[in-house]
């Protein structure tokens, strides 16, 4: 299994992409032929997860979920960061102790 801090940080690379791809699409909505981009998570056998962006099959755009899946993206990476946040503080805390 992988530390916290790995899983955390797939986590808020995953986010990171997702937001990427939105923004991308909200970016290009008048563009004639467009075709949306969409992150796609997979998990782990290890722990964490991992993203790849494909291209929709279908041309056009849809802003509504767009924006959710930026409010979404953003929510991930907040709690994600929190997890980092606080397995580097437990593990700095285990080190006073052993120190």
């Amino acid at each position: 299994m992988n530390s916290l801090s790995s899983i955390a940080l797939s986590g808020m690379n995953a986010a990171q992409t997702s937001l990427n791809a939105s923004a991308h699409n909200v970016a290009n909505l008048a563009t004639d032929g467009f075709k949306r981009q969409e992150a796609v998570q997979t998990e782990q056998p290890q722990g964490g997860v991992s993203t790849t962006v494909r291209q929709a099959e279908v041309a056009g755009n849809a802003l509504e979920t767009d924006v959710v899946t930026q409010l979404q993206a953003k929510h991930s990476f907040i709690a994600n960061l929190a997890v980092f946040k606080t397995s580097n503080q437990m593990a700095g805390a285990l080190l006073d102790t052993k120190v």
